[in-house]
């Protein structure tokens, strides 16, 4: 089967921040197996869905890649940002991207991102970005624990990169699907969390 154009790399790559305080900017990003950056037509369009609610938000971004989505996240003004990737060479690049941005907003992880989510949460996030490696049921486990240990504000976004359509990958029930669409073989999606229900008083 053909891969999805202009998801997969077969070598150090690169990827442009489209809009924010460091629009235009370029940035190198490195061979990654399972990496693929999101393309900047999917990007833009995610962050046209996400205006109103980007500036000011503290977003994460659980399986970071290229940071591409964390960068732009916070070139357009969200207040701060926290990327987790399990690969040393990717968060390595991150960090060194930041530092070519002068970023003082974004934190960086080295992380298994279930076994990060499986704990509780220390914080709460407005936006989180799921965007993971293909084929290694990651999706669904990373939604159930966001929802389960209370990393999610309220009325929080979620983003989601799927091979799977979004009415198939059986998220949390109070996860309202808000839009979709997609390119190639990847689904995206943005998901508005409604705050669950509260029991009755009696």
């Amino acid at each position: 089967m053909a891969k999805p154009k202009n998801t997969s790399h077969s070598g150090a790559g690169q990827l442009r921040i489209i809009g924010g305080e460091w629009r235009s900017r370029k940035l190198d990003f490195p061979h990654v197996e399972g990496l693929r950056p999101t393309p900047d037509r999917v990007r833009e369009t995610l962050f046209n869905w996400l205006t109103p609610d980007i500036v000011g938000a503290k977003v994460l971004d659980v399986f970071a890649g290229s940071g591409a989505l964390f960068l732009e996240a916070l070139s357009r003004g969200a207040a701060k940002g926290v990327a987790l990737d399990s690969n040393r060479d990717a968060i390595s690049n991150i960090r060194e991207n930041m530092g070519i941005l002068r970023c003082t907003t974004g934190e960086v992880q080295q992380t298994n991102a279930l076994n990060y989510l499986a704990t509780p949460a220390t914080e709460v996030f407005d936006v989180v970005f799921l965007d993971p490696p293909f084929n290694l049921d990651l999706l669904k486990p990373a939604c159930d624990l966001l929802e389960q240990n209370g990393w999610l504000a309220e009325n929080a976004w979620i983003y989601t990169e799927s091979e799977r359509r979004p009415s198939e990958l059986g998220l949390p029930a109070n996860w309202r699907l808000h839009r979709e669409q997609k390119a190639g073989g990847v689904n995206y999606a943005l998901w508005e969390r409604e705050a669950a229900p509260t029991a009755a008083a009696e």
